[in-house]
């Protein structure tokens, strides 16, 4: 068995876990050390689309050019990097959107082939959608992808809209991490 210069045994190495090695076993993490906002940024892109880098670097063109406009600061990056990857590799819902909620974890969640049992037969019927609620929902997506390896995280926008983004469940710690660097709270939605 070969190992890396890190002592890491080649065979370990997983290209699409940019965390595996990032930190060695036992050691702390300093979750208040200053993290550069764009490296932070392309971190979360990545997990919010495991296994596809071109689509990360695309919301990240898109996030660079709307920060760059915005001034290039450390505070309000949230609005900016949910309006790169709305509809893409995140959602941002009214309160009482239940629809829209519906439809944007059903677009995000194909993205892996994957279907969300929303416990009805029509998930898109109006009588359900009005019995439902965004909170409820989310917590049955959760449960629904949780059950194929992937986290729903979401979070309540200053402007009182339910945001999110999903990942791959191995990399939840990594989110834990990488989210209140950006100011969001993010939390597992179950």
């Amino acid at each position: 068995m070969s190992h890396s210069r890190d002592g890491h045994s080649d065979d370990a190495y997983d290209p699409d876990d940019n965390f595996a090695h990032a930190v060695h076993d036992g050691a702390e993490v300093d979750e208040d050390a200053d993290m550069d906002a764009e490296a932070v940024v392309w971190q979360v892109l990545l997990l919010v689309n495991p296994g596809d880098e071109d689509a990360a670097l695309q919301q990240f063109g898109v996030f660079q050019e709307a920060w760059a406009d915005a001034g290039g600061g450390d505070e309000g990056l949230e609005p900016l990097l949910l309006d790169a990857i709305e509809w893409k590799a995140g959602f941002r819902v009214g309160p009482d959107d239940t629809a829209a909620l519906v439809d944007s974890i059903n677009e995000l969640s194909a993205r892996w082939n994957l279907h969300v049992e929303w416990g009805v037969e029509d998930p898109t019927d109006a009588e359900f959608l009005a019995a439902a609620e965004v909170p409820s929902l989310l917590g049955v997506a959760y449960d629904r992808l949780r059950e194929h390896g992937y986290t729903v995280w979401t979070w309540e926008t200053a402007g009182g809209d339910h945001a999110g983004w999903i990942t791959q469940a191995r990399d939840d710690e990594a989110m834990r991490i990488l989210a209140p660097a950006l100011g969001i709270d993010a939390q597992p939605a179950g």
